[in-house]
């Protein structure tokens, strides 16, 4: 094993009848073997370890400082990943873990991360025992593959659109976050926001929580967070002569610009007389009436428009008493759209009766030093807006995080229909059965299998731990509990530090958090197992250092000179 560690300085040279010849690069490094697996496992451990005293509804928060200064305070998995610059290359693949979990399904971020780290530890002690990678990998995939099939099997289906059960289940998703005060609050706008977006497709439910527009406005406390039947516009009215406030609205959304083009190249006009300066100004005038004209013709009293509204549009406007706001984003317009039951007009050519939507009232409220336009009381709108408000701007971003979980676990379970006990409580009862299937399964793939099972009680554990207890009894209890028929659903009571039945207490969290979490988590493990080779290039010089990825890629068999093979 000579070759195990092979960080040669300079050029790697293979000898052959006393020529050099060049293999890789000058300054690459290569690292092969066990301690290729140690530092790549190493390296999943640290990275879980950075997370786990987040977990849980007794999780602390980090506080991130970049380079520019900037402070992030925040117990999100995901956000924490982000914000610190990961530049081990084995590291770097289970911040991809936090990344799909939360792109998939919002929440248990920290959850995968730290199961995967769990995994790789446990991994390492088989290697140890001289247990060859594959039949690991093997181990954990079947694994994986019977601990989804026992969360399909475990998880209870919700009937019907059950309010209870879905603010539980953002209230879980918010337990562990900063805002915990105001969490009921924040519950119930969650739960209320998506019934109101979702739609029924084909008998499917569909919950789409773009529609769902987060205005984050400093100032007055968390509780003052509003969710508004339909949209807030972050712009104000153009002019000052408009109504601040219209009842029975009627709106038109425009995306074309209320103002006359001007040419396209460079073109000479040549003027005898003033009369001619006056005709071209009277013309521009009239176009701009006319423009206007189709909008007051349309019956609206509200225009919103993605371009620009000319000065002389807005004065004729303001005289018909219509309230206008320009530049509006495109992802206004069609939440608009959405909530009012308007169409987007390309041209002002095509306005009628047909394109106008309705709501209750839009009017200009002033928030702080800023102005935004509320169009609210829309009937039953599929897109609405919640204005977040807090103390500090840092309070705010932490809201919106935990505003972002809450909504996405009730969109999975508007979706899905099914959830399960939090807790720790799913955990402990996958891990109790994979034990017992572990048995049926026999050979050197059996101690993987109850490794994979053994890593998952890491959860309850850990939940444990950051509530202050000791881990050691309360594991010890959960077994005790699990190996009953009636105790599927004890998990820890993080606050009492005790064992508690999780579904009565309300702590419920979406099936499809728990699946995704598990399968990343064993597919990120899997990867970094089979890696028994680390050639890494040394980082070129062009971008600076952080920019062009750290470790300069895996790409060190490159740029060979030629001739040199």
């Amino acid at each position: 094993m000579a070759h195990e560690n092979q960080t040669i300085r300079g050029l790697k040279m293979a000898q052959l009848s006393g020529t050099p010849v060049l293999i890789l690069r000058e300054g690459t490094s290569r690292t092969r073997g066990k301690s290729a697996q140690q530092n790549n496992i190493m390296a999943g451990i640290v990275i879980s370890d950075a997370v786990k005293s987040t977990l849980g509804p007794r999780g602390m928060d980090k506080m991130l400082v970049d380079s520019l200064g900037d402070v992030t305070i925040t117990n999100d998995g995901a956000s924490i990943l982000k914000e610190i610059d990961v530049q081990h290359p084995a590291a770097k693949m289970l911040v991809e873990v936090a990344k799909s979990q939360d792109q998939e399904t919002g929440d248990g971020t920290t959850t995968s991360v730290v199961l995967a780290g769990e995994l790789l530890k446990r991994a390492q002690d088989l290697l140890d025992k001289k247990i060859h990678p594959t039949i690991l990998v093997a181990g954990y995939q079947k694994a994986a593959e019977m601990a989804t099939s026992i969360l399909n099997d475990i998880a209870i289906t919700m009937e019907g659109m059950d309010k209870k059960i879905l603010t539980n289940i953002a209230s879980t998703a918010m337990n562990s976050k900063s805002i915990v005060g105001a969490k009921d609050h924040f519950a119930k706008i969650a739960v209320d926001s998506v019934l109101q977006i979702m739609e029924k497709t084909d008998g499917k439910v569909k919950a789409d929580i773009d529609m769902i527009e987060v205005i984050k406005k400093q100032g007055k406390s968390l509780t003052e967070t509003e969710l508004v039947t339909g949209m807030v516009i972050d712009k104000e009215i153009v002019h000052a002569a408009m109504p601040k406030k219209v009842e029975g609205a009627k709106i038109v959304l425009v995306n074309a610009a209320i103002e006359v083009e001007k040419t396209e190249f460079d073109a000479e006009i040549k003027i005898d007389s003033p009369d001619q300066i006056q005709a071209f100004l009277n013309e521009e005038e009239r176009m701009l009436k006319a423009m206007v004209t189709k909008v007051i013709d349309s019956g609206a009293n509200v225009l919103v428009c993605q371009k620009g509204i000319d000065d002389v549009a807005q004065h004729y406007l303001a005289k018909a008493g219509i309230v206008a706001i320009r530049r509006a984003k495109k992802s206004t317009l069609e939440k608009l759209a959405k909530a009012t039951g308007a169409q987007v007009a390309s041209s002002l050519d095509e306005l009628d009766a047909s394109y106008i939507g309705t709501a209750g009232i839009v009017e200009e409220v002033r928030i702080g030093d800023d102005k935004l336009v509320y169009v609210k009381n829309c009937k039953d709108p599929k897109a609405v807006s919640i204005v977040i408000r807090g103390g500090t701007e840092h309070v705010i971003d932490e809201a919106e995080r935990a505003l972002h979980d809450a909504l996405c676990v009730v969109r999975n379970v508007v979706e899905d229909g099914t959830y399960v006990a939090g807790g720790g409580s799913t955990e402990a009862e996958i891990a109790k059965r994979l034990e017992v299937y572990a048995n049926k399964v026999g050979g050197r793939e059996q101690l993987a299998i109850e490794a994979f099972a053994e890593s998952l009680r890491v959860i309850p554990k850990t939940l444990a731990e950051n509530g202050g207890h000791d881990p050691i009894d309360i594991i010890a209890d959960l077994n005790k509990e699990h190996s009953q028929a009636t105790g599927t659903w004890y998990g820890v009571d993080v606050i009492k530090g005790k064992t508690t039945d999780m579904m009565k207490g309300g702590v419920i969290e979406p099936s499809r958090v728990k699946s995704q979490a598990i399968r990343a988590a064993a597919e990120a493990a899997q990867m970094i197992l089979r890696i028994d080779d680390v050639i890494a290039a040394k980082a070129t010089s062009g971008p600076p250092p952080g920019a062009g990825g750290g470790m300069g890629g895996m790409g060190g068999m490159g740029g060979m000179p030629p001739g040199m093979m």
